[in-house]
């Protein structure tokens, strides 16, 4: 059966659509900086059309990718997590954003909640655990709600904690701190949530980790993402 393009109503070409979505949500540039851009190649779009565009396609492109990548992830992400949460405010009040990355700073999942306690840990745990089962070994920055979550669950044995070994996660809030600063802040929880899901679903894909290797395989790994995100949703 032939899939349906999500693009057939759309005047605009899927080529367009796809690369101001990547603008927006991979580097830390606002609406009207993506708008001037697009502009410079000679393509003439409003900031309120981006807007509507990654609302309407980014969690289709998020989820094209999750279903790519999850069954590599379910039997090489299982060797270590690395569990940390960051401060985020909204409106004024502070919020929490649960994260969760593996020992190469893959971004397994992430969960925003109003408190910091166990209730909110368990919420994070309970997906993970359901999505790609059991760790090797869960670091965490000895805040006792995730002992507690992890006792619940009947998860033990697995927890370390100690200064310095949870830089990974602390390292992997980067990204999404450049883009909180560029929007501005988050205005509701629910946006937080779609955008935190959408852009670890897109640092995920373009992720190379170029430190590790030559530079010839970098740009072949570069190029060999770019090409599968330039498929995405294809009909």
């Amino acid at each position: 059966m032939t899939q349906i393009s999500p693009f057939r109503y759309f005047k605009t070409s899927p080529e367009v659509i796809r690369l101001a979505v990547m603008m927006y949500v991979r580097f830390p540039l606002s609406l009207r900086n993506v708008e001037d851009l697009l502009h410079e190649r000679g393509i003439d779009i409003s900031h309120e059309t981006i807007r509507y565009w990654w609302n309407r396609f980014g969690p289709m492109f998020a989820s094209n990718i999750r279903r790519k990548r999850v069954q590599r992830l379910r039997s090489y992400s299982n060797w270590q997590w690395h569990l940390d949460e960051m401060y985020v405010k909204i409106n004024g009040e502070i919020h929490y954003l649960w994260r969760a990355v593996d020992h190469e700073g893959e971004v397994l999942d992430s969960v925003v909640t109003k408190r910091r306690d166990k209730r909110a840990a368990l919420k994070l745990l309970r997906k993970l655990l359901r999505r790609f089962g059991e760790p090797e070994t869960i670091v965490t920055d000895k805040l006792k709600s995730y002992r507690a979550a992890l006792r619940e669950l009947g998860v033990t044995g697995h927890e370390t904690d100690g200064r310095w070994i949870n830089n990974r996660a602390e390292n992997s809030h980067l990204p999404l701190r450049r883009r909180e600063r560029a929007m501005q802040r988050f205005r509701q929880m629910r946006s937080l949530q779609k955008f935190a899901n959408i852009h670890g679903s897109i640092h995920n894909h373009f992720n190379q980790e170029r430190h590790l290797y030559s530079r010839q395989n970098f740009k072949q790994n570069r190029t060999a993402a770019l090409a599968e995100w330039r498929q995405l949703c294809a009909g």
